[in-house]
């Protein structure tokens, strides 16, 4: 089993914003030139599975005429966390006391009073597991916190308690990295190497 996991061009917000399950638009050019790269990367064939918010279906749609070969559906499970009251805020003022709740009890806390994180890695896992079961590839196109979250399942971690075991480096926007059963790190050297050459370095 092989998933490809495909983040979203760069949204329509400013820096700083606290955007998780905001439906934004990514730029278009953007998104563009991220299906252009990716799709010299990306499998001929694969049973792919996009996050229903705007910014990733716009890059699905980008990629279905370079791979026309794509079985696509949309899942709300790979939808990026749902930060609640604190969506469209600016982290640098959501109240410190907040965000100690939370980094205290951080698998458990409902950050902005909707979804914690051990919900996040509950609905992806569930995704995961049906990916495991599917003959072939598959790809996501999805978010940084769903990337996360399959990265810690990829390598058997199903219950998360401690913000210290969350990953803390988020792939970049409009780029791959592809997790087997067994954990690897990537992205690897070869599809870094081929998505630089795509962009001209």
């Amino acid at each position: 089993m092989t998933v490809w996991l495909v983040r979203h061009a760069q949204p329509l917000v400013a820096p700083g914003i606290c955007y998780g399950a905001s439906d934004l638009p990514a730029d278009e050019s953007a998104t563009r030139r991220a299906a252009a790269a990716l799709a010299m990367v990306l499998p001929e064939r694969a049973n792919v599975v996009c996050s229903p918010l705007l910014r990733c279906s716009q890059l699905a749609f980008a990629l279905q005429p370079l791979r026309p070969n794509w079985v696509l559906r949309f899942d709300a499970r790979l939808a990026e966390m749902n930060f609640g009251q604190w969506e469209g805020q600016r982290w640098a003022d959501i109240p410190p006391a907040k965000m100690t709740q939370w980094t205290e009890d951080f698998g458990a806390w409902r950050f902005g009073g909707v979804e914690s994180v051990q919900q996040v890695m509950d609905r992806v896992n569930a995704a995961w597991e049906e990916a495991r079961a599917t003959d072939g590839d598959t790809v996501w196109v999805t978010h940084a916190g769903v990337i996360r979250a399959a990265t810690l399942l990829s390598q058997g971690i199903r219950q998360i308690s401690q913000a210290s075991q969350w990953p803390n480096d988020p792939l970049p926007f409009g780029e791959v990295k592809c997790l087997t059963g067994r954990y690897r790190p990537t992205p690897t050297a070869d599809i870094t190497r081929r998505l630089n050459g795509a962009r001209g370095g």
